[in-house]
């Protein structure tokens, strides 16, 4: 079973093609029937996620992948599934625990490769706006204050408040919207998840601030490749989601097996730009 921050998210959509075509592919080359569930929380929230894998729990599945809204120490839930015995790992999650496997990429490097890139791209110079995805979420946070980190070493970048989402898409329309209204001249946009973008990218749009306003973003799920197609996003900073659910069915497998588990496993960062863009929308098709 998966369970992401959100339901109907589309980069969690992604992450469930990918664990579907690795059991797919594990049933049958090993002859069995390996069944892939999402199950996901309504909102962002940590007592929520814990009430839901505590039902899970219950439901006593093979194994159970994880993108946890909080640090790992808060979801208690995830304390209780490993003393039943069940195998858990986190995807696009750093973990504290050194039990517990971690698939992603490495999310500070994430945030600092997108920020050094706006960085650029504006010169060094101007205001630039960073706003949060959900921020108690250990990969987000680390996103953003990687960011926050790389923007500093520049005296002439102003660094705005660019609003929290909380890894929702109408929020961060809306966030942003006020955000290009209280600075109109603003030159660049940051953001820390996979719902910034898609949301800054509207109200960008709707302002009628395309090339006046310079978006980095995270991620590359469709709606994001199809901003920079066309445009409004430049470019992001991307992890690669369908690698992380293949790796968590793949890893849950072996942990069924009694294997020893490594500690990570690091699928990776894209860049995508308007130069091969076309290529990872071919890739989703």
């Amino acid at each position: 079973i998966i369970v992401p921050k959100v339901k109907n998210h589309p980069w969690f959509n992604e992450i469930h093609k990918g664990a579907q075509v690795q059991a797919n592919v594990l049933s049958q080359q090993l002859g069995i029937e390996i069944l892939v569930e999402s199950i996901a929380p309504t909102v962002c929230n940590v007592a929520e996620q814990n009430a839901l894998l505590d039902q899970i729990l219950s439901l006593k599945p093979t194994g159970i992948a994880v993108d946890p809204v909080d640090a790992v120490s808060h979801i208690s839930a995830i304390n209780r599934i490993k003393k039943a015995g069940i195998p858990v790992v986190l995807f696009d999650s750093p973990s504290e625990d050194n039990s517990i496997t971690s698939i992603g990429n490495n999310f500070e490097e994430q945030g600092k490769i997108a920020a050094e890139r706006l960085a650029k791209l504006i010169g060094y110079s101007g205001k630039v706006a960073v706003m949060q995805g959900f921020p108690l979420a250990p990969n987000h946070k680390a996103r953003y204050e990687a960011q926050l980190s790389v923007l500093s070493k520049y005296p002439e970048i102003c660094v705005v408040d660019g609003g929290v989402d909380n890894d929702d898409i109408k929020t961060a329309h809306e966030e942003c919207t006020m955000v290009l209204k209280s600075h109109p001249d603003l030159r660049g946009y940051l953001c820390c998840d996979a719902s910034g973008p898609i949301g800054i990218a509207s109200a960008i749009k709707e302002a009628g601030k395309i090339n006046k306003v310079t978006v980095v973003s995270m991620d590359g799920i469709k709606p994001i490749l199809d901003a920079i197609k066309e445009g409004i996003i430049e470019s992001s900073s991307s992890t690669k989601p369908r690698m992380q659910g293949s790796m968590s069915i793949l890893l849950l497998w072996q942990a069924s097996l009694g294997m020893q588990m490594p500690q990570t496993i690091d699928t990776g960062i894209d860049v995508i730009t308007q130069d091969n863009v076309d290529q990872y929308l071919s890739n989703l098709a």
